[in-house]
């Protein structure tokens, strides 16, 4: 099949890897546009580009794919098939339309339940057992094709959205190669998601990181691992913003009130609304990240009130 890949990020790069070795034609990349990143403010090439490039295909990178001369340039290849893997951009039904056996999508959940944005990380924030990679059909409605495929994932008690990033990207391209299986074999199976059991993945935003003291220790980790990476979960320690990268609930009560710290054999366990979130790896504003030993090493922390 001539198939057009359309992707971006890191975890569009084993699909594209893994197309590129198969037996297809992968005839042109999209990707976004090229952005500025880094201190310096350099322009910077998405993952996707850069192994496109690396590969020979011509890559594309449209500011809406929505102009005549954009139609006219992706109609030129005729393709059999659009593949597309966190691209960034909505495609308009005559995107859409192009492809003479359609256009599908690999989606970090497993659909219907978080469609969106956050997929990988609402998943964690809200400790699913589960989770998983959905191969769809792209249709107008967001997230809301017939599924052709699912990969599972059982989530582990220590995964981070890091974590997951990672393994459902591997998932993701396993999951594309035998749907495409399916395509040119003709025996392929789509299934209608059913929308009484839709939630939404909605964006993160930077306001979520504050953590809540009162709020179970369990919930805390949750958060902390589906906050990894961004915008990552955090506190106040006298009046600095301390970041929290890893952490996990343990079992444990004290008199303190939410927020209070107690220091004991190198750890750093801070009372939440129910049982104690022991920290792990910490980071002040223009410090880098520290293992808690350390930080108590050089902070006198225990009874401090934290948020």
């Amino acid at each position: 099949m001539k198939i057009i890949f359309a992707g971006t990020p890191d975890f569009a790069v084993p699909a594209l890897q893994m197309l590129l070795d198969s037996v297809h034609e992968v005839c042109a990349v999209y990707t976004q546009p090229d952005r500025p990143a880094g201190r310096g403010r350099k322009l910077h090439l998405s993952p996707v580009k850069e192994l496109a490039l690396s590969a020979g295909i011509p890559v594309f990178q449209p500011l809406t794919l929505k102009t005549d001369e954009d139609l006219r340039q992706m109609a030129s290849f005729n393709p059999d098939l659009l593949v597309v893997v966190a691209y960034g951009m909505i495609l308009t039904q005559t995107i859409l339309d192009l492809p003479k056996l359609g256009c599908i999508n690999v989606h970090g959940s497993l659909l219907p339940r978080w469609r969106g944005a956050a997929p990988i990380q609402r998943a964690l924030i809200a400790g699913d057992e589960k989770t998983g990679v959905t191969i769809m059909q792209i249709i107008g409605k967001l997230d809301a094709g017939d599924m052709l495929h699912k990969e599972e994932y059982v989530i582990g008690p220590h995964d981070t959205a890091g974590d997951l990033y990672d393994k459902l990207a591997k998932l993701g391209a396993l999951g594309l190669e035998k749907v495409l299986m399916q395509i040119a074999s003709g025996t392929g199976h789509a299934e209608p998601q059913d929308e009484a059991l839709v939630t939404y993945a909605e964006k993160l935003e930077k306001s979520e990181a504050i953590i809540d003291w009162t709020q179970p220790a369990i919930s805390i980790d949750r958060k902390v691992r589906g906050l990894y990476g961004w915008p990552v979960a955090q506190t106040f320690y006298q009046g600095n913003v301390l970041r929290i990268w890893q952490a996990e609930a343990i079992e444990g009560e004290t008199d303190n009130e939410p927020g209070v710290v107690t220091c004991f054999n190198k750890n750093l366990d801070v009372t939440t609304g129910k049982g104690l979130l022991r920290l792990h790896e910490v980071q002040l504003p223009g410090g880098k990240r520290m293992r808690v030993d350390a930080f108590i090493s050089a902070h006198d922390l225990n009874g401090v009130k934290l948020g």
